[in-house]
């Protein structure tokens, strides 16, 4: 789970590297991803995310439509975005690689996140899966971030 380069930022967005890194830490909301079907079109679902040293770390159980879509076309985009006043959030796009070995590390770690104590049946039943889960590691190809703070305020 380490990366060596910096994050590829573009010069357009509103935040520097360590701000984004900050808030993709610290944002307990769940990031949107699409992903193209067989005929082009794109599908969007949200899912728990990971965000560790430059890439994002979901969960996916092995007979769902986005790990079939994932499977057929690696390329995806992404947002992280609050859905309340000020807007603001990051989105990029990225590769996709699905790892069936990550998965036992990934799956606890999103449950202790987006879970924390809460929940003990909705644990224990996702974790009774996690044989059949695989974990998806983003490596974003782009970034960009918006703020919308100041013209929002007031």
């Amino acid at each position: 789970m380490h990366r060596e380069h910096p994050l590829p930022l573009c010069h357009t967005s509103t935040w520097a590297s360590d701000k984004i890194q900050s808030y993709l830490g610290s944002a307990v909301i769940p990031i949107r991803l699409a992903c193209n079907d067989q005929s082009g079109f794109p599908l969007v679902c949200s899912l728990w995310y990971l965000y560790r040293e430059g890439y994002f770390w979901c969960a996916v159980h092995k007979n769902s439509k986005v790990f079939k879509l994932l499977s057929y076309n690696a390329k995806c985009a992404f947002e992280i975005a609050l859905n309340e006043m000020p807007y603001k959030g990051v989105r990029g796009q990225g590769v996709v690689s699905l790892l069936h070995d990550e998965a036992g590390v990934v799956l606890p770690d999103l449950i202790d996140r987006y879970l924390g104590g809460k929940n003990q049946k909705l644990k224990n039943w996702l974790l009774s899966r996690v044989d059949q889960e695989f974990a998806i590691r983003i490596e974003p190809t782009w970034l960009t971030s918006w703020d919308f703070s100041e013209r929002m305020s007031g």
